[in-house]
Protein backbone atom coordinates (compact mmCIF):
# COMPACT_ATOMS: atom_id res chain seq x y z
CA UNK A 1 0.00 0.00 0.00
CA UNK A 2 1.28 3.80 -0.89
CA UNK A 3 2.07 5.99 1.68
CA UNK A 4 2.02 9.45 -0.08
CA UNK A 5 4.08 11.21 2.43
CA UNK A 6 4.01 14.54 0.82
CA UNK A 7 0.07 15.09 0.13
CA UNK A 8 -0.97 13.75 3.43
CA UNK A 9 1.43 16.74 5.29
CA UNK A 10 -0.05 19.15 2.64
CA UNK A 11 -3.85 17.91 3.84
CA UNK A 12 -2.65 17.85 7.61
CA UNK A 13 -1.06 21.29 7.34
CA UNK A 14 -5.18 22.16 5.94
CA UNK A 15 -6.40 20.04 9.16
CA UNK A 16 -4.74 22.48 11.45
CA UNK A 17 -5.97 25.53 10.44
CA UNK A 18 -9.50 23.64 10.35
CA UNK A 19 -8.85 22.18 13.78
CA UNK A 20 -7.75 25.88 14.60
CA UNK A 21 -10.68 27.09 13.29
CA UNK A 22 -12.64 24.46 14.89
CA UNK A 23 -11.41 24.85 18.34
CA UNK A 24 -11.86 28.67 18.32
CA UNK A 25 -7.63 30.08 17.84
CA UNK A 26 -6.94 27.53 20.91
CA UNK A 27 -3.71 26.19 20.42
CA UNK A 28 -3.81 22.04 20.19
CA UNK A 29 -1.06 20.13 22.20
CA UNK A 30 0.00 18.13 19.57
CA UNK A 31 2.24 20.22 16.91
CA UNK A 32 4.33 19.57 13.97
CA UNK A 33 7.90 20.59 13.10
CA UNK A 34 8.30 22.06 9.80
CA UNK A 35 8.78 19.06 7.24
CA UNK A 36 7.92 16.38 9.58
CA UNK A 37 5.38 13.75 8.82
CA UNK A 38 2.71 12.22 11.08
CA UNK A 39 1.39 8.70 11.21
CA UNK A 40 -2.17 7.76 11.15
CA UNK A 41 -2.05 6.79 15.34
CA UNK A 42 -0.82 9.79 15.92
CA UNK A 43 -2.63 12.30 14.19
CA UNK A 44 -5.23 13.41 16.05
CA UNK A 45 -9.01 12.44 15.33
CA UNK A 46 -10.22 15.60 14.17
CA UNK A 47 -7.35 15.91 11.27
CA UNK A 48 -8.30 12.46 10.00
CA UNK A 49 -11.80 13.44 9.48
CA UNK A 50 -11.11 16.41 7.98
CA UNK A 51 -8.72 14.64 5.25
CA UNK A 52 -11.30 11.96 5.06
CA UNK A 53 -13.79 14.56 3.98
CA UNK A 54 -11.58 16.38 1.32
CA UNK A 55 -10.63 12.92 -0.21
CA UNK A 56 -14.32 11.89 -0.25
CA UNK A 57 -15.48 15.24 -1.63
CA UNK A 58 -12.85 14.58 -4.68
CA UNK A 59 -14.08 11.00 -5.69
CA UNK A 60 -12.28 8.08 -5.16
CA UNK A 61 -12.07 6.29 -8.26
CA UNK A 62 -11.31 2.67 -9.23
CA UNK A 63 -8.49 0.67 -11.53
CA UNK A 64 -9.00 -2.69 -11.44
CA UNK A 65 -6.81 -4.84 -13.25
CA UNK A 66 -5.39 -2.04 -15.00
CA UNK A 67 -8.63 -0.54 -16.56
CA UNK A 68 -10.56 2.28 -14.46
CA UNK A 69 -13.58 1.40 -14.03
CA UNK A 70 -16.83 3.10 -13.81
CA UNK A 71 -17.93 4.36 -10.05
CA UNK A 72 -20.85 6.37 -8.40
CA UNK A 73 -19.39 8.45 -5.87
CA UNK A 74 -19.65 7.57 -2.57
CA UNK A 75 -19.37 3.58 -3.70
CA UNK A 76 -15.59 4.42 -2.65
CA UNK A 77 -14.58 6.34 0.80
CA UNK A 78 -12.47 7.04 3.38
CA UNK A 79 -13.68 6.25 6.96
CA UNK A 80 -12.88 8.61 9.66
CA UNK A 81 -9.80 6.37 10.80
CA UNK A 82 -8.48 7.62 6.62
CA UNK A 83 -8.96 3.48 5.96
CA UNK A 84 -10.55 2.87 2.09
CA UNK A 85 -14.16 1.67 2.48
CA UNK A 86 -15.80 0.00 -0.41
CA UNK A 87 -19.85 -0.34 -0.98
CA UNK A 88 -20.70 -3.68 -1.22
CA UNK A 89 -22.86 -3.38 -4.75
CA UNK A 90 -18.61 -3.13 -6.19
CA UNK A 91 -18.66 -6.67 -4.53
CA UNK A 92 -21.04 -8.24 -7.18
CA UNK A 93 -20.59 -5.71 -10.24
CA UNK A 94 -16.70 -5.35 -9.92
CA UNK A 95 -15.67 -7.89 -7.83
CA UNK A 96 -17.59 -11.29 -8.90
CA UNK A 97 -18.14 -11.87 -5.23
CA UNK A 98 -21.34 -13.53 -4.02
CA UNK A 99 -22.15 -10.71 -1.01
CA UNK A 100 -24.36 -10.94 2.25
CA UNK A 101 -25.04 -8.84 4.37
CA UNK A 102 -27.33 -10.68 7.88
CA UNK A 103 -28.95 -8.48 9.97
CA UNK A 104 -26.70 -5.38 9.43
CA UNK A 105 -24.21 -7.35 12.09
CA UNK A 106 -22.42 -10.14 10.15
CA UNK A 107 -21.07 -10.28 6.21
CA UNK A 108 -20.30 -13.44 3.90
CA UNK A 109 -18.36 -13.17 0.87
CA UNK A 110 -17.47 -15.60 -1.66
CA UNK A 111 -15.74 -16.51 -4.40
CA UNK A 112 -14.45 -19.10 -5.86
CA UNK A 113 -13.71 -21.98 -3.12
CA UNK A 114 -12.79 -18.69 -0.49
CA UNK A 115 -15.11 -17.67 1.72
CA UNK A 116 -14.28 -14.70 4.49
CA UNK A 117 -16.32 -14.31 7.63
CA UNK A 118 -16.78 -10.79 9.49
CA UNK A 119 -18.82 -9.41 12.33
CA UNK A 120 -19.90 -5.85 11.46
CA UNK A 121 -18.41 -3.95 14.41
CA UNK A 122 -14.84 -5.95 15.22
CA UNK A 123 -11.54 -5.72 14.00
CA UNK A 124 -10.94 -9.57 12.81
CA UNK A 125 -11.94 -11.37 9.44
CA UNK A 126 -11.88 -15.59 9.21
CA UNK A 127 -11.52 -16.76 5.90
CA UNK A 128 -11.41 -20.90 6.27
CA UNK A 129 -9.46 -21.38 9.88
CA UNK A 130 -7.50 -18.54 9.40
CA UNK A 131 -8.24 -15.35 11.24
CA UNK A 132 -7.13 -12.12 10.24
CA UNK A 133 -6.96 -8.65 12.60
CA UNK A 134 -8.24 -5.85 9.93
CA UNK A 135 -9.36 -3.10 11.99
CA UNK A 136 -12.73 -1.68 10.97
CA UNK A 137 -13.56 -4.52 8.94
CA UNK A 138 -16.81 -3.63 8.05
CA UNK A 139 -18.95 -0.83 8.60
CA UNK A 140 -22.55 0.04 8.02
CA UNK A 141 -22.65 3.74 6.95
CA UNK A 142 -25.81 5.40 6.14
CA UNK A 143 -27.54 1.98 5.70
CA UNK A 144 -24.89 0.45 3.03
CA UNK A 145 -22.35 -2.27 4.17
CA UNK A 146 -19.19 -1.24 3.02
CA UNK A 147 -16.06 -3.18 3.53
CA UNK A 148 -12.32 -2.41 3.68
CA UNK A 149 -10.29 -2.96 0.50
CA UNK A 150 -7.67 -4.64 2.60
CA UNK A 151 -10.14 -7.59 2.43
CA UNK A 152 -9.97 -8.40 -0.87
CA UNK A 153 -5.91 -8.39 -0.50
CA UNK A 154 -6.01 -10.75 2.51
CA UNK A 155 -9.01 -13.14 1.88
CA UNK A 156 -8.62 -13.40 -2.13
CA UNK A 157 -5.28 -12.28 -2.81
CA UNK A 158 -5.72 -9.11 -4.49
CA UNK A 159 -2.81 -6.72 -5.17
CA UNK A 160 -3.98 -3.84 -3.36
CA UNK A 161 -2.60 0.20 -3.60
CA UNK A 162 -4.05 2.95 -2.14
CA UNK A 163 -2.91 6.33 -4.87
CA UNK A 164 -3.55 9.55 -2.48
CA UNK A 165 -1.78 12.05 -5.44
CA UNK A 166 -4.11 10.25 -8.13
CA UNK A 167 -7.46 9.71 -5.76
CA UNK A 168 -7.48 6.20 -6.85
CA UNK A 169 -7.81 2.35 -5.46
CA UNK A 170 -5.37 0.58 -7.30
CA UNK A 171 -6.78 -3.54 -7.16
CA UNK A 172 -5.45 -6.30 -9.32
CA UNK A 173 -6.99 -9.63 -9.02
CA UNK A 174 -3.80 -12.14 -9.09
CA UNK A 175 -6.68 -15.00 -9.62
CA UNK A 176 -8.92 -13.57 -12.01
CA UNK A 177 -7.71 -16.76 -14.53
CA UNK A 178 -9.39 -19.13 -11.61
CA UNK A 179 -13.35 -19.98 -11.43
CA UNK A 180 -15.03 -17.48 -9.30
CA UNK A 181 -17.69 -20.36 -9.10
CA UNK A 182 -17.38 -22.45 -6.17
CA UNK A 183 -17.98 -26.48 -6.78
CA UNK A 184 -21.13 -26.26 -4.46
CA UNK A 185 -23.20 -23.03 -3.44
CA UNK A 186 -26.58 -22.79 -1.87
CA UNK A 187 -28.72 -19.62 -0.93
CA UNK A 188 -28.90 -21.84 2.34
CA UNK A 189 -25.12 -20.92 3.23
CA UNK A 190 -26.60 -17.23 2.80
CA UNK A 191 -29.44 -16.63 4.51
CA UNK A 192 -30.80 -15.93 0.96
CA UNK A 193 -33.29 -18.63 0.76
CA UNK A 194 -37.42 -17.52 0.98
CA UNK A 195 -39.93 -18.77 2.85
CA UNK A 196 -41.15 -21.90 1.10
CA UNK A 197 -45.01 -21.34 -0.40
CA UNK A 198 -47.72 -23.51 -1.64
CA UNK A 199 -49.53 -22.79 -4.62
CA UNK A 200 -52.40 -25.54 -4.05
CA UNK A 201 -54.65 -26.57 -6.99
CA UNK A 202 -54.36 -23.37 -8.69
CA UNK A 203 -51.88 -23.24 -12.20
CA UNK A 204 -49.46 -20.54 -10.42
CA UNK A 205 -46.26 -21.89 -10.46
CA UNK A 206 -45.04 -18.98 -12.53
CA UNK A 207 -46.13 -16.32 -10.67
CA UNK A 208 -44.48 -18.30 -7.28
CA UNK A 209 -41.24 -18.67 -9.50
CA UNK A 210 -41.51 -14.89 -9.85
CA UNK A 211 -42.15 -13.59 -6.04
CA UNK A 212 -39.41 -15.98 -5.24
CA UNK A 213 -36.59 -15.22 -7.45
CA UNK A 214 -36.77 -11.65 -6.78
CA UNK A 215 -37.62 -12.25 -3.00
CA UNK A 216 -34.15 -14.73 -2.98
CA UNK A 217 -32.37 -11.10 -4.89
CA UNK A 218 -33.81 -8.99 -1.83
CA UNK A 219 -32.30 -11.39 1.04
CA UNK A 220 -30.72 -11.16 3.15
CA UNK A 221 -30.87 -7.45 3.53
CA UNK A 222 -34.60 -7.00 2.90
CA UNK A 223 -37.48 -9.80 3.98
CA UNK A 224 -40.25 -9.56 1.71
CA UNK A 225 -43.16 -12.09 0.57
CA UNK A 226 -44.46 -10.91 -2.18
CA UNK A 227 -48.21 -11.44 -3.62
CA UNK A 228 -48.73 -14.14 -6.25
CA UNK A 229 -52.51 -12.95 -6.49
CA UNK A 230 -51.72 -10.18 -7.61
CA UNK A 231 -48.60 -10.89 -9.79
CA UNK A 232 -51.35 -13.69 -11.63
CA UNK A 233 -54.59 -11.61 -11.73
CA UNK A 234 -53.48 -7.95 -11.71
CA UNK A 235 -51.22 -8.65 -15.09
CA UNK A 236 -52.82 -7.25 -18.57
CA UNK A 237 -53.82 -10.62 -19.26
CA UNK A 238 -57.07 -12.09 -20.18
CA UNK A 239 -57.17 -15.50 -17.94
CA UNK A 240 -57.58 -16.97 -14.87
CA UNK A 241 -55.19 -18.59 -11.91
CA UNK A 242 -56.42 -21.93 -14.10
CA UNK A 243 -54.82 -20.70 -17.19
CA UNK A 244 -50.89 -21.21 -16.12
CA UNK A 245 -48.54 -18.09 -17.17
CA UNK A 246 -45.01 -17.67 -17.91
CA UNK A 247 -42.15 -15.34 -16.71
CA UNK A 248 -42.61 -12.81 -19.94
CA UNK A 249 -46.19 -12.26 -18.10
CA UNK A 250 -44.49 -11.74 -14.74
CA UNK A 251 -41.69 -9.48 -15.96
CA UNK A 252 -44.39 -7.49 -18.24
CA UNK A 253 -46.30 -6.95 -14.84
CA UNK A 254 -43.31 -6.06 -12.57
CA UNK A 255 -41.71 -3.97 -16.15
CA UNK A 256 -45.41 -1.84 -15.72
CA UNK A 257 -45.14 -1.14 -11.86
CA UNK A 258 -48.20 -2.90 -10.91
CA UNK A 259 -46.17 -4.90 -8.70
CA UNK A 260 -44.88 -6.65 -6.77
CA UNK A 261 -46.88 -5.87 -4.09
CA UNK A 262 -46.78 -6.81 -0.38
CA UNK A 263 -48.81 -10.67 -0.12
CA UNK A 264 -50.48 -9.13 3.36
CA UNK A 265 -51.98 -6.64 1.09
CA UNK A 266 -53.14 -9.36 -1.64
CA UNK A 267 -53.60 -12.72 0.06
CA UNK A 268 -53.22 -15.78 -2.23
CA UNK A 269 -56.13 -18.07 -2.55
CA UNK A 270 -59.08 -15.75 -1.38
CA UNK A 271 -60.59 -15.43 -4.65
CA UNK A 272 -60.15 -11.73 -4.29
CA UNK A 273 -57.65 -9.43 -6.25
CA UNK A 274 -56.60 -5.75 -4.80
CA UNK A 275 -55.85 -3.68 -7.93
CA UNK A 276 -55.52 -0.46 -5.19
CA UNK A 277 -52.57 -2.22 -3.33
CA UNK A 278 -48.95 -0.39 -4.16
CA UNK A 279 -45.65 -1.82 -5.20
CA UNK A 280 -43.12 -2.02 -2.77
CA UNK A 281 -40.27 -1.94 -5.01
CA UNK A 282 -39.96 -1.19 -9.19
CA UNK A 283 -37.97 -3.50 -10.98
CA UNK A 284 -35.59 -1.92 -14.08
CA UNK A 285 -33.55 -4.61 -15.27
CA UNK A 286 -34.51 -8.58 -16.20
CA UNK A 287 -32.40 -10.51 -18.09
CA UNK A 288 -33.11 -13.65 -19.92
CA UNK A 289 -30.16 -16.46 -20.04
CA UNK A 290 -29.62 -18.42 -22.62
CA UNK A 291 -30.69 -21.80 -23.09
CA UNK A 292 -28.85 -24.05 -20.99
CA UNK A 293 -25.68 -21.50 -20.69
CA UNK A 294 -24.86 -23.82 -16.77
CA UNK A 295 -22.22 -21.10 -16.36
CA UNK A 296 -24.01 -18.12 -16.90
CA UNK A 297 -27.05 -19.32 -14.92
CA UNK A 298 -24.60 -20.29 -11.81
CA UNK A 299 -23.36 -17.02 -12.26
CA UNK A 300 -26.68 -14.94 -12.07
CA UNK A 301 -27.10 -17.06 -8.99
CA UNK A 302 -23.94 -16.42 -7.30
CA UNK A 303 -24.26 -12.88 -7.81
CA UNK A 304 -27.55 -11.75 -8.04
CA UNK A 305 -30.86 -13.85 -7.25
CA UNK A 306 -32.90 -16.63 -8.01
CA UNK A 307 -32.93 -17.65 -11.68
CA UNK A 308 -36.40 -18.76 -12.72
CA UNK A 309 -36.50 -21.86 -14.78
CA UNK A 310 -38.89 -24.30 -16.33
CA UNK A 311 -38.85 -28.43 -15.82
CA UNK A 312 -41.53 -31.03 -17.32
CA UNK A 313 -43.17 -33.03 -14.77
CA UNK A 314 -45.93 -35.35 -14.65
CA UNK A 315 -46.33 -34.39 -10.75
CA UNK A 316 -48.77 -31.25 -9.64
CA UNK A 317 -48.03 -31.87 -5.97
CA UNK A 318 -45.83 -32.44 -3.77
CA UNK A 319 -48.05 -35.75 -2.51
CA UNK A 320 -47.88 -37.09 -6.40
CA UNK A 321 -45.79 -39.67 -8.30
CA UNK A 322 -43.47 -39.70 -10.74
CA UNK A 323 -41.25 -42.33 -12.54
CA UNK A 324 -38.47 -39.34 -12.87
CA UNK A 325 -38.36 -38.35 -9.34
CA UNK A 326 -36.52 -39.90 -6.19
CA UNK A 327 -37.92 -38.97 -3.44
CA UNK A 328 -36.08 -40.90 -1.15
CA UNK A 329 -32.67 -38.18 -2.22
CA UNK A 330 -35.25 -35.32 -3.13
CA UNK A 331 -33.53 -35.74 -6.78
CA UNK A 332 -35.41 -35.18 -10.20
CA UNK A 333 -34.02 -35.67 -13.72
CA UNK A 334 -36.88 -36.22 -16.73
CA UNK A 335 -35.06 -37.00 -20.31
CA UNK A 336 -37.46 -36.67 -23.36
CA UNK A 337 -39.42 -34.49 -25.61
CA UNK A 338 -42.41 -33.03 -23.54
CA UNK A 339 -42.38 -29.38 -23.00
CA UNK A 340 -41.72 -27.71 -20.13
CA UNK A 341 -44.80 -27.07 -18.21
CA UNK A 342 -43.65 -25.98 -14.60
CA UNK A 343 -41.56 -23.19 -13.14
CA UNK A 344 -38.88 -23.53 -10.21
CA UNK A 345 -36.17 -21.26 -8.71
CA UNK A 346 -32.27 -22.39 -8.89
CA UNK A 347 -31.04 -21.18 -5.55
CA UNK A 348 -27.42 -23.09 -5.98
CA UNK A 349 -25.91 -25.93 -7.19
CA UNK A 350 -23.90 -29.05 -6.66
CA UNK A 351 -21.57 -30.17 -9.09
CA UNK A 352 -20.27 -32.98 -7.72
CA UNK A 353 -24.00 -34.15 -6.86
CA UNK A 354 -23.49 -37.96 -7.72
CA UNK A 355 -26.12 -39.25 -10.91
CA UNK A 356 -26.72 -42.19 -8.98
CA UNK A 357 -28.95 -40.55 -6.62
CA UNK A 358 -31.73 -40.14 -9.32
CA UNK A 359 -33.64 -42.69 -10.85
CA UNK A 360 -32.46 -43.72 -14.08
CA UNK A 361 -28.86 -43.74 -16.40
CA UNK A 362 -27.28 -40.68 -16.40
CA UNK A 363 -23.95 -39.18 -18.13
CA UNK A 364 -22.38 -37.22 -15.33
CA UNK A 365 -22.70 -35.72 -12.01
CA UNK A 366 -24.15 -32.82 -10.96
CA UNK A 367 -27.56 -30.79 -10.09
CA UNK A 368 -29.06 -27.64 -9.40
CA UNK A 369 -30.14 -26.87 -6.23
CA UNK A 370 -34.45 -26.06 -6.86
CA UNK A 371 -36.91 -24.54 -4.83
CA UNK A 372 -40.72 -25.58 -5.23
CA UNK A 373 -44.05 -24.46 -4.80
CA UNK A 374 -45.50 -27.15 -3.53
CA UNK A 375 -44.96 -26.52 0.07
CA UNK A 376 -42.64 -27.56 2.71
CA UNK A 377 -43.72 -31.13 2.59
CA UNK A 378 -41.88 -31.81 -0.91
CA UNK A 379 -38.45 -32.58 -1.04
CA UNK A 380 -35.96 -31.04 1.54
CA UNK A 381 -38.40 -27.92 3.34
CA UNK A 382 -39.42 -27.59 -0.55
CA UNK A 383 -35.84 -28.09 -2.25
CA UNK A 384 -34.85 -30.37 -4.52
CA UNK A 385 -32.25 -31.26 -6.86
CA UNK A 386 -32.86 -31.44 -10.35
CA UNK A 387 -30.09 -33.20 -12.61
CA UNK A 388 -27.85 -31.18 -14.92
CA UNK A 389 -29.08 -33.82 -17.58
CA UNK A 390 -32.44 -33.07 -17.33
CA UNK A 391 -33.99 -32.09 -20.48
CA UNK A 392 -35.65 -28.90 -19.54
CA UNK A 393 -34.04 -27.36 -16.98
CA UNK A 394 -31.95 -24.36 -17.75
CA UNK A 395 -33.59 -23.88 -20.71
CA UNK A 396 -35.51 -20.61 -20.38
CA UNK A 397 -33.69 -18.73 -17.20
CA UNK A 398 -34.59 -15.58 -16.04
CA UNK A 399 -33.11 -13.24 -13.33
CA UNK A 400 -33.92 -10.15 -11.85
CA UNK A 401 -30.98 -8.11 -11.54
CA UNK A 402 -32.71 -4.48 -11.58
CA UNK A 403 -34.65 -4.22 -8.06
CA UNK A 404 -34.83 -0.84 -6.79
CA UNK A 405 -36.74 1.48 -4.39
CA UNK A 406 -40.32 2.80 -5.22
CA UNK A 407 -38.49 6.48 -5.52
CA UNK A 408 -36.79 6.19 -8.15
CA UNK A 409 -38.26 8.17 -10.56
CA UNK A 410 -41.76 9.55 -9.73
CA UNK A 411 -43.46 8.83 -13.12
CA UNK A 412 -43.73 6.39 -15.95
CA UNK A 413 -44.96 6.96 -19.46
CA UNK A 414 -46.09 3.55 -21.04
CA UNK A 415 -48.41 1.62 -23.44
CA UNK A 416 -47.10 -1.82 -23.19
CA UNK A 417 -48.43 -3.39 -20.24
CA UNK A 418 -48.94 -6.48 -21.84
CA UNK A 419 -44.59 -6.38 -22.52
CA UNK A 420 -42.80 -8.30 -25.15
CA UNK A 421 -45.37 -10.18 -26.82
CA UNK A 422 -44.12 -10.21 -30.26
CA UNK A 423 -41.24 -8.62 -32.31
CA UNK A 424 -41.11 -7.13 -35.96
CA UNK A 425 -38.38 -5.80 -37.87
CA UNK A 426 -37.17 -5.02 -41.47
CA UNK A 427 -35.32 -8.47 -42.35
CA UNK A 428 -32.13 -6.59 -40.82
CA UNK A 429 -30.58 -6.53 -37.35
CA UNK A 430 -31.21 -2.82 -36.96
CA UNK A 431 -34.60 -0.97 -36.46
CA UNK A 432 -35.66 2.19 -35.24
CA UNK A 433 -38.30 2.49 -33.24
CA UNK A 434 -40.20 5.40 -30.93
CA UNK A 435 -42.84 6.28 -28.45
CA UNK A 436 -44.14 9.52 -28.46
CA UNK A 437 -45.92 10.79 -25.06
CA UNK A 438 -47.52 14.31 -23.78
CA UNK A 439 -45.57 15.47 -20.90
CA UNK A 440 -47.96 16.01 -18.21
CA UNK A 441 -45.84 18.58 -15.95
CA UNK A 442 -42.45 20.41 -16.31
CA UNK A 443 -40.66 17.46 -15.54
CA UNK A 444 -36.92 15.79 -16.35
CA UNK A 445 -36.77 13.01 -18.25
CA UNK A 446 -34.31 10.71 -16.26
CA UNK A 447 -34.26 7.10 -18.19
CA UNK A 448 -36.06 4.76 -20.43
CA UNK A 449 -36.51 1.16 -20.75
CA UNK A 450 -36.89 -1.34 -23.59
CA UNK A 451 -36.55 -5.01 -24.55
CA UNK A 452 -33.57 -6.50 -25.89
CA UNK A 453 -34.65 -9.61 -27.91
CA UNK A 454 -31.26 -11.07 -28.10
CA UNK A 455 -27.90 -11.03 -26.90
CA UNK A 456 -25.31 -8.74 -27.53
CA UNK A 457 -27.65 -6.01 -28.43
CA UNK A 458 -26.21 -2.44 -29.08
CA UNK A 459 -28.29 0.61 -29.06
CA UNK A 460 -28.52 4.35 -29.57
CA UNK A 461 -30.75 6.70 -27.92
CA UNK A 462 -32.36 9.93 -29.61
CA UNK A 463 -34.60 12.68 -28.41
CA UNK A 464 -36.80 15.34 -29.86
CA UNK A 465 -38.81 16.78 -27.09
CA UNK A 466 -41.03 18.83 -28.84
CA UNK A 467 -42.85 16.58 -31.50
CA UNK A 468 -44.71 17.60 -34.28
CA UNK A 469 -45.42 14.92 -36.77
CA UNK A 470 -42.99 12.09 -38.66
CA UNK A 471 -40.95 15.84 -40.05
CA UNK A 472 -39.70 16.21 -36.09
CA UNK A 473 -37.78 12.91 -36.51
CA UNK A 474 -35.68 14.87 -39.02
CA UNK A 475 -34.78 16.70 -35.52
CA UNK A 476 -33.32 13.62 -33.28
CA UNK A 477 -30.86 14.81 -31.11
CA UNK A 478 -28.45 12.10 -30.17
CA UNK A 479 -28.47 11.27 -26.35
CA UNK A 480 -26.21 8.55 -25.53
CA UNK A 481 -25.38 4.69 -26.95
CA UNK A 482 -24.45 1.43 -24.79
CA UNK A 483 -25.04 -2.20 -25.37
CA UNK A 484 -26.67 -5.22 -23.67
CA UNK A 485 -24.83 -8.91 -22.92
CA UNK A 486 -27.75 -11.25 -22.36
CA UNK A 487 -31.35 -10.19 -23.62
CA UNK A 488 -33.82 -8.92 -21.47
CA UNK A 489 -36.02 -5.96 -20.09
CA UNK A 490 -33.79 -2.75 -19.39
CA UNK A 491 -33.59 0.52 -17.84
CA UNK A 492 -30.79 2.88 -19.68
CA UNK A 493 -30.40 6.22 -16.98
CA UNK A 494 -29.67 9.32 -19.15
CA UNK A 495 -26.27 10.64 -18.20
CA UNK A 496 -27.52 14.36 -18.16
CA UNK A 497 -31.44 14.75 -17.87
CA UNK A 498 -33.40 16.49 -20.11
CA UNK A 499 -36.14 18.99 -19.42
CA UNK A 500 -39.05 19.10 -20.66
CA UNK A 501 -42.14 20.96 -20.52
CA UNK A 502 -45.59 20.67 -19.49
CA UNK A 503 -48.13 19.54 -22.59
CA UNK A 504 -45.24 19.04 -25.14
CA UNK A 505 -44.69 16.00 -27.13
CA UNK A 506 -41.97 14.15 -25.88
CA UNK A 507 -40.45 11.42 -28.96
CA UNK A 508 -38.31 8.93 -27.64
CA UNK A 509 -36.37 7.45 -29.84
CA UNK A 510 -34.03 3.92 -30.17
CA UNK A 511 -31.56 2.58 -33.03
CA UNK A 512 -31.34 -0.94 -31.76
CA UNK A 513 -29.01 -3.48 -33.20
CA UNK A 514 -29.49 -7.37 -32.29
CA UNK A 515 -26.80 -9.68 -33.84
CA UNK A 516 -28.63 -12.43 -35.74
CA UNK A 517 -32.31 -10.67 -35.85
CA UNK A 518 -34.24 -9.61 -38.38
CA UNK A 519 -36.97 -8.66 -36.14
CA UNK A 520 -35.20 -6.93 -33.17
CA UNK A 521 -38.03 -4.52 -32.25
CA UNK A 522 -40.24 -6.11 -29.14
CA UNK A 523 -43.60 -5.33 -29.57
CA UNK A 524 -47.35 -5.55 -27.79
CA UNK A 525 -50.28 -6.69 -29.48
CA UNK A 526 -53.09 -9.13 -29.88
CA UNK A 527 -51.41 -12.34 -30.17
CA UNK A 528 -53.87 -14.98 -28.76
CA UNK A 529 -57.13 -15.26 -26.17
CA UNK A 530 -54.65 -13.69 -23.59
CA UNK A 531 -53.89 -10.42 -25.16
CA UNK A 532 -57.04 -10.17 -26.69
CA UNK A 533 -57.82 -7.09 -24.35
CA UNK A 534 -54.76 -5.05 -25.29
CA UNK A 535 -55.12 -1.15 -26.13
CA UNK A 536 -53.81 -0.22 -28.88
CA UNK A 537 -54.75 3.56 -28.72
CA UNK A 538 -53.70 4.44 -26.00
CA UNK A 539 -50.01 5.21 -28.07
CA UNK A 540 -48.46 6.71 -30.34
CA UNK A 541 -45.22 3.88 -31.67
CA UNK A 542 -43.38 4.29 -34.99
CA UNK A 543 -41.22 2.37 -36.71
CA UNK A 544 -38.42 2.82 -39.56
CA UNK A 545 -35.44 0.81 -40.88
CA UNK A 546 -33.11 3.96 -41.52
CA UNK A 547 -34.26 6.70 -39.51
CA UNK A 548 -35.66 8.65 -42.26
CA UNK A 549 -38.73 7.00 -43.72
CA UNK A 550 -41.36 6.26 -40.37
CA UNK A 551 -44.82 4.25 -39.93
CA UNK A 552 -47.10 4.69 -37.32
CA UNK A 553 -47.41 1.10 -35.86
CA UNK A 554 -51.05 1.38 -34.32
CA UNK A 555 -52.22 1.96 -38.12
CA UNK A 556 -50.12 -0.37 -39.80
CA UNK A 557 -49.53 -2.97 -37.23
CA UNK A 558 -51.96 -2.80 -34.96
CA UNK A 559 -49.33 -3.16 -32.27
CA UNK A 560 -47.80 -0.99 -29.45
CA UNK A 561 -44.06 -0.37 -29.33
CA UNK A 562 -42.34 -1.41 -25.85
CA UNK A 563 -40.87 1.63 -24.91
CA UNK A 564 -41.13 3.24 -21.43
CA UNK A 565 -39.85 6.89 -20.07
CA UNK A 566 -38.63 7.80 -16.61
CA UNK A 567 -39.66 11.68 -15.14
CA UNK A 568 -39.18 13.10 -12.28
CA UNK A 569 -41.40 16.90 -11.64
CA UNK A 570 -39.36 19.56 -11.62
CA UNK A 571 -40.62 22.00 -8.24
Amino acid sequence: MKDNKGLYLTLVVIAVVFVGVIFGGRLLREEIAVGQTVSNDERPAEWNMIIAQEINSRGIQLVLDGKEREVSKGQIIMNSDNQIMLDENLFTKDFQCAFACIDESSIIIMKGSARADIEIGTDFMTVGENVSQIKNAAQIIDGDAYVQAEVLEKAFGYGYKWDIDKNTVFLNDSKKSANVLPSRFTYADLDKLPSVRNQGRLSTCWAFAACTALESGLLPEEHYTFSVDNMSVNNGFKGTQADGGECMRAIAYLASWKGPVKEEDDPYGDGICNYDAKPVKHVQEVQIIDSKNFESIKKAVFLHGGVQTSIYTQMTSGSGYSRYYNKSNNAYCYIGTNRPNHDVVIVGWDDNYSKYNFNGTLEGDGAFICMNSWGSSFGDNGLFYVSYYDSNIGMHNVVYTGIQSTDNYEKIYQTDQCGWVGQMGYDDSTAYFSNVYTVKDDELLRAVSFYATGKATEYEIYLVNDFKSTASFDKMQFVQKGSFVNAGYYTVKLDKPVELAAGSQCAVIIKIKTPGSVRPVAIEYRADEYTADVVLDDGCGYVSLNGRSWEHVEESKNCNICLKMFTDSID
